[in-house]
């Protein structure tokens, strides 16, 4: 039996990517163990894991402001003897702790992040854009070049089939929801961390109007405490059915949530990829980023994405960039029909 470390530390969403892999491998691989470390506060997303997985928390902030923190986390690490160290994530902090084990002996293998080929899709005079291999399948075959079998077998992090009747009202009931249990859940999870990945806040409010319009429909918002919270609520208060449940939930008990929505609309962020991870259908909104950087959601179907065909796009791989017209016309130039007619489609398929 061969003990592995796998490393992702960060961002949410990439370490959410992380899970779909490390399951299928470990099922695949009853024999060996494998140990995660990625960040503390990450550690719960790693739910109802195969027996043979292991999660370790670090809170990196936290040690990089000490001398040395990450040093001593590190001597800690090195007392168990891995077989080998799959670094997921390829950057200063990681490469450290990966070294030092090759001091130690341990057999290291790196993703390849394509870095070239992540300049080289930004560039607008590259024209026609090509997509580049997934983040999904890079992690896998890092699994591959350690030596270990790999079978796809993830669906979800939850076993029973979402949505359903039952479930809901018992969750209803547990989490004090609004909702009838047979209306369709939508749920709409409106912000992201960079401006060049955020629908413009006036349109999605015209977006969940229109949902609320849908007597069938029962609508969720999605979003972190503090101001978006304060502008989920004030959009949920004319409507009977539009509920905010913005910083009411554990990640737990937000992912149960997820799981039982018919639909979420979201941006190229996190909440796709939790989404993704329980199964859930997407329907995402892309502005100055691009599925084509490969950190689309895992089995989420490429039809389901909204994004408007503009020779600038993709201007930055994760959304920080300045807008290189000045005028985000990526975002503000597509319209909520857009958005509503693809809610349509994706319902009726």
């Amino acid at each position: 039996m061969a003990h592995f470390l796998v490393i992702r530390l960060s961002a949410i969403g990439d370490v959410a990517m992380t899970i779909p892999v490390v399951y299928s491998v470990a099922r695949t691989n009853p024999q060996h163990r494998f140990t995660v470390l990625t960040q503390a506060f990450l550690m719960p997303l790693f739910m109802n894991r195969p027996e043979n997985v292991e999660v370790v928390g670090i809170n990196t902030k936290t040690t990089e402001k000490r001398l040395g923190g990450l040093l001593r986390f590190c001597s800690v690490l090195l007392h168990t003897p891995y077989d080998a160290v799959l670094d997921l994530h390829h950057v200063l902090r990681t490469m450290v702790i990966s070294n030092l084990f090759r001091l130690k002996g341990t057999k290291v293998y790196v993703v390849d992040k394509a870095r070239i080929e992540r300049h080289q899709l930004v560039q607008e005079s590259e024209w026609p854009k090509k997509p580049l291999r997934p983040v999904v399948k890079r992690y896998e075959d890092v699994f591959r070049q350690a030596g270990l079998a790999y079978q796809e077998s993830f669906t979800s992090l939850f076993p029973e089939k979402a949505p359903c009747e039952v479930a809901r009202r018992a969750l209803s009931a547990e989490l004090s929801l609004d909702g009838a249990e047979q209306k369709r859940w939508i749920g709409v999870a409106p912000f992201a961390k960079h401006r060049g990945k955020i629908y413009p806040p006036e349109r999605m409010e015209q977006v969940i109007a229109r949902l609320a319009a849908r007597p069938d429909t029962q609508v969720y918002l999605f979003g972190g405490r503090g101001a978006e919270e304060e502008t989920l609520r004030r959009w949920a208060a004319p409507y009977i059915n539009v509920s905010c449940v913005a910083g009411r939930f554990r990640l737990d008990q937000e992912l149960r949530l997820i799981h039982q929505l018919d639909l979420l609309i979201c941006m190229d962020s996190a909440n796709m990829h939790f989404a993704s991870l329980v199964g859930t259908r997407v329907l995402s909104i892309w502005g100055a980023t691009h599925p084509y950087a490969g950190f689309y959601g895992y089995r989420q179907e490429i039809d389901y994405a909204v994004q408007l065909p503009l020779r600038c796009r993709p201007c930055s791989i994760y959304g920080q960039k300045p807008c290189r017209r000045g005028d985000w016309a990526c975002m503000t130039q597509l319209p909520p029909e857009d958005i509503l007619n693809k809610v349509e489609y994706i319902l009726d398929n």
